[in-house]
């Protein structure tokens, strides 16, 4: 995997095969599904490149207020249509496959060997989460990713502790698709700094967390 990244990101701002679609050599950085590179960048632990640069600097401006984004938008990203009625064992493969086809062709695409032409495997459309099946543990890394939009106001009233906290915690489902729920601040990662400080506290961020690939953590806060 790190050997992949190494080799292939920095291609990623002059040749993209997505679907079919290639461009041209050369082309300009933006021209590339920005989500598909903040995917690829975020595995490899945003990797020093013009690239991963741009794609951490869109993956931290969607969660600056206001409004607060889903950092990584999966479903912006097209990997391929899906026959599979099985899941495969292992997609790690697949993240390069769908994004760096440089020869041309279009990805390839899960089918199951018995009844090719069947009429029951229907093209697997989706929307807000991933258009390939991303259950597997390889692709823990994209439900690693977590944002806390959180509010806290702790102030001394009347001689009375008055404790306030307004936390919001965004997260990824099992094919990435993204959602918010209620939490409170015990929730609140020690990367965000103290959440507690005697009386008198007020604090207004964002904050993501993630872990690449292999596991090394990573975090932004975003004071506003």
């Amino acid at each position: 995997m790190r050997h992949l990244l190494k080799k292939l990101l920095p291609s990623v701002a002059v040749a993209l095969t997505v679907t079919g679609f290639s461009l041209p050599v050369p082309a300009r950085a933006q021209t590339y599904p920005i989500d598909c590179a903040i995917l690829l960048c975020l595995s490899g632990g945003w990797p020093a490149s013009v690239p991963c640069a741009q794609a951490r600097a869109e993956f931290i401006r969607r969660v600056t207020p206001w409004p607060v984004e889903p950092p990584l938008q999966i479903w912006r990203c097209p990997m391929g249509a899906s026959h599979e009625s099985d899941r495969l064992s292992n997609n790690a493969g697949r993240i390069f496959e769908v994004l760096y086809r440089i020869d041309g062709r279009r990805p390839l695409q899960s089918l199951p060997v018995d009844n090719f032409f069947s009429t029951n495997q229907a093209l697997r459309l989706v929307q807000d989460r991933a258009d390939i099946d991303i259950s597997g543990p390889e692709f823990n890394f994209v439900r690693s990713i977590r944002v806390f939009d959180v509010f806290i106001d702790d102030d001394r009233d009347d001689g009375d502790c008055d404790r306030y906290a307004r936390v919001r915690l965004g997260s990824y489902g099992l094919q990435g698709d993204f959602s918010w729920q209620r939490s409170n601040r015990a929730a609140i990662p020690p990367a965000f700094g103290p959440t507690r400080s005697g009386c008198s506290l007020r604090a207004r961020a964002v904050f993501v967390e993630w872990r690449d690939y292999q596991g090394n953590y990573g975090f932004e806060r975003v004071d506003y």
